[in-house]
């Protein structure tokens, strides 16, 4: 070979090939299909194109490789070096080839990087947003070469990205001559890709601007919560929730529709306090990260099909009643500031993932996404616990997808002495099987209630109630003590011996703190979870039936209930099928993960927009094999399904001779048909 060639090899890729001494390391990169990044167009600005000069002998290429193996730091590396910092790394930009070199380019200088979430079942996430920026220094206007600012941009643009610009907005043209001189002909696109290839600006700014925001966001019936996203590092810059101002519509998801029907004008109000709490939102995560919100360029956002269409401004009506249409049930592309009334950058667009089915929203297909039962050979239940629970089941062979009206129960409402978890609330307990005697902890404190200094710690909150993880350990711990039977029932005997166990009118109750505000679990609160759990496990055990199985392999519990509850107590009262118990975890807001997957990769876009056209939907309110099931389902566990893997780990109750649950079903039926019709619409 010629003396005035070099040999590189790049790692961990692989690829490799021989060019002229003196070529820049990031062309010889570009020219072989590297995945190195660069936004600044390798001007020695941006500080993405960093790469580690591989040192000693690499037999296998035959190459010695070195910091000789190319050129000396440069001025504008120098210049880097004493602002950011280079730690031993170079500016591929800046470096050039002069001798046989391997060149190793760290995961953060690549395009497409790939971002690991914490949990070992967790998905990566593969760095390819929708919009990405460039850094361009466009010609100046020419009286001998007459041709629109916009025209010479364009040129620019093709030159050093090989973008071929297919369209552009309005605005961009409003704001383009401005902000071209304000930067002195060197400016930074956002060009997003909307037919497959980077074709539209979407945002222009002075200079080099090489961090472009996104958000995703989870619009729940209760709160709505976003996480403020660097687009082009996949970090996660700030997060932040509230509650959902709908609520003063309406507490559930069907008073809201209620409210709807008996005033459509209101659909618009409902809409506009959402984009209120939203923009508050992104107010919030920008200050946090030193942003402003026009540095907001890509939205996501996720809910379920109610939330999905108030958000939108369209009326929910039809999915109160059969058969619950979608105005749409595909995604849905609109613009930030002008659709929404979002406070973010001029042209930035807001995506919606597809809705499922009628009761199984864009917040079910991020769940999805973010979890990838699709992806495996294992049979997996996805449980989204909230007021409406969203199912799915299945692998990568099939995937079903379910609603059931479990209530709000989960969250605290409908209990006597409920509430929301805040600050205060019991959140933990343990009963001692000797004295039946309770200790707990409530959020807010770490210790327990029988430890020194609990009154202490909690007397800022006080102790105020028990929320939905809390319902369910005492439930389950009632259960195992003794306290409560299979079907349900108080024992009031118990009362003769153990004063915690305390007679109430016809039923009974147990006592979990006394003082001048008791808490306690009555019967009727023992009732309001058996019907939430009973169309919970309903709900998943129909879906089983569909696919024609018995048994689950794995199971994962998202949203802020299925977060915090303890699998175990959820596998004990029967909310959930039998199964490993290291096979169920929780999936955290996996609605919200799925959200900045779409967020930070274009393709997965495409992945869940075909995957829910796939996904068979079974509606619950017409299976008769529901009721069935939900009859079942009321005894704790359950009447006639056995739990071998909770038995492995949990000595349950032998049931007394006269105990059946046959006692109280004509009237939970009764009680539960009418929850469904009201919930189904």
């Amino acid at each position: 070979m010629s003396d005035d060639t070099a040999y590189v090899v790049f790692t961990p890729s692989g690829r490799r090939g021989r060019f002229e001494v003196g070529t820049p390391i990031l062309e010889c990169a570009r020219r072989l299909g590297v995945d190195l990044d660069s936004v600044c167009g390798g001007r020695g600005m941006c500080g993405r194109c960093k790469v580690i000069v591989a040192e000693g002998e690499f037999p296998k290429h035959q190459i010695n490789s070195g910091p000789v193996s190319v050129s000396r730091l440069s001025a504008a590396e120098e210049k880097y070096d004493s602002i950011r910092g280079l730690n031993g790394l170079r500016l591929s930009c800046n470096t050039k080839l002069l001798a046989d070199v391997v060149i190793d380019v760290p995961a953060e200088s690549q395009v497409h990087k790939q971002v690991v979430r914490k949990r070992a079942e967790s998905r990566a996430i593969t760095l390819d947003p929708v919009v990405r920026p460039y850094y361009v220094e466009v010609d100046k206007p020419d009286i001998h070469h007459p041709s629109g600012d916009y025209q010479r941009l364009a040129k620019a643009l093709k030159r050093d990205w090989d973008v071929t610009l297919d369209d552009t907005d309005l605005y961009v043209l409003r704001q383009l001559q401005n902000v071209l001189r304000a930067g002195d002909w060197k400016v930074t696109a956002a060009v997003r890709r909307s037919l497959g290839k980077y074709d539209e600006i979407v945002g222009l700014w002075p200079g080099l601007k090489s961090r472009l925001l996104g958000a995703a966001i989870d619009v729940g019936t209760t709160t709505v919560s976003m996480q403020l996203v660097d687009m082009s590092a996949g970090e996660v810059l700030a997060v932040a929730g509230a509650m959902n101002p709908q609520i003063r519509f309406g507490e559930d998801l069907i008073s809201r529709v209620s409210y709807v029907m008996n005033k459509p004008e209101s659909v618009v109000e409902m809409a506009a306090v959402v984009s209120d709490c939203i923009n508050g939102l992104i107010a919030e995560t920008c200050a946090v990260a030193g942003a402003e919100p026009t540095d907001v360029i890509e939205l996501v956002l996720v809910g379920n099909p109610i939330m999905h269409h108030l958000v939108l401004g369209v009326s929910p009506s039809e999915l109160g009643l059969a058969p619950f249409a979608l105005a749409t049930n595909q995604e849905v592309k609109v613009y930030a500031e002008d659709d929404l009334n979002l406070n973010t950058c001029i042209g930035a667009r807001a995506y919606f993932l597809p809705c499922i089915a009628g009761h199984v929203g864009a917040d079910a297909a991020a769940v999805v996404l973010s979890e990838g039962p699709h992806l495996s050979d294992e049979i997996t239940l996805l449980v989204d616990v909230g007021t409406n629970a969203e199912i799915i089941l299945g692998n990568r062979d099939r995937l079903f997808a379910a609603s059931s009206p479990t209530g709000p129960a989960f969250e605290g409402a409908e209990i006597s002495c409920g509430q929301r978890a805040a600050p205060g609330a019991i959140e933990r307990l343990r009963i001692d099987r000797e004295t039946l005697e309770a200790r707990y902890k409530v959020i807010g404190c770490e210790l327990w209630s029988d430890e020194g200094g609990f009154e202490e710690a909690v007397a800022s909150t006080g102790v105020t109630g028990i929320c939905g993880s809390g319902i369910i350990e005492a439930l389950g711990e009632m259960f195992l003590a003794g306290i409560l039977q299979k079907d349900g029932v108080i024992d009031g005997a118990l009362a003769n011996r153990f004063p915690v166990v305390r007679p109430e009118g016809e039923t009974s109750s147990y006592l979990i703190r006394g003082g001048e505000r008791p808490i306690r679990v009555i019967q009727a609160d023992v009732r309001a979870i058996q019907l939430a759990k009973a169309a919970l496990y309903a709900g998943a055990r129909l879906l089983m039936d569909q696919m024609g199985i018995d048994k689950v392999d794995r199971i994962s519990l998202a949203g802020a209930f299925g977060s915090h509850i303890d699998t175990k107590y959820a596998m004990l009262l029967g909310m959930i099928p039998d199964c490993p118990l290291d096979k169920v975890s929780s999936a955290g807001n996996a609605a919200g993960t799925g959200a900045r997957i779409a967020l930070l990769n274009r393709k997965a876009r495409d992945e869940i927009e075909e995957l829910t056209q796939r996904i068979e939907k079974i509606e619950t309110a017409v299976e008769p094999l529901f009721q069935e099931h939900f009859m079942k389902a009321i005894a704790i566990p359950n009447d006639s399904e056995r739990f071998p893997n909770l038995e492995r780990i949990v000595n349950l109750p032998r049931p007394a001779e006269s105990e059946t649950v046959q006692v109280t079903r004509s009237k939970v039926s009764r009680r539960k048909q009418r929850k469904i019709r009201l919930s189904d619409g």
